[in-house]
């Protein structure tokens, strides 16, 4: 059985923290190890949010940020999607280099790669897929 939860963020960072306690709250239900819903998936969706409210939409409030969550029997996915042009994620700054240590942007998508199982992008680099494996 696979079930899905469908939420559109305004662009507001103000509305992260309820969208991530939904998703999280939902989440529990449907995964056994729950330290990695505290930690892990908290954290990843706040990145994915907050790079697609800030950079994506560039704080536009009239655009919305879209997440999708498919809860399958082996993982869950984790959809999030912005209305804006979209990024090359595959040439994005190594922030562990010494000359980015200091440099308080860009580690979002360095740290949702540590986090979860698998991450993917789409062709037009809006939209990020973040998996999870059920334990």
């Amino acid at each position: 059985m696979q079930a899905e939860l469908v939420l559109h963020v305004p662009s507001d960072v103000a509305c992260i923290e309820e969208a991530v306690e939904l998703v999280a709250r939902h989440l529990e239900a449907h995964f056994i190890d729950r330290r990695t819903i505290q930690f892990n998936c908290r954290v990843a969706l706040c990145e994915a949010l907050t790079n697609a409210i800030v950079y994506g939409n560039c704080g536009d409030s009239s655009k919305q940020v879209s997440v999708k969550v498919l809860f399958g029997r082996t993982d869950i996915e984790m959809e999030v999607e912005d209305e804006g042009a979209g990024f090359d994620p595959y040439h994005l700054p190594d922030p562990t280099q010494p000359d980015r240590l200091t440099n308080p942007d860009g580690r979002g998508i360095f740290l949702i790669q540590r986090l979860v199982d698998e991450v993917r992008f789409n062709r037009r680099g809006n939209a990020i897929c973040m998996i999870l494996r059920r334990a």
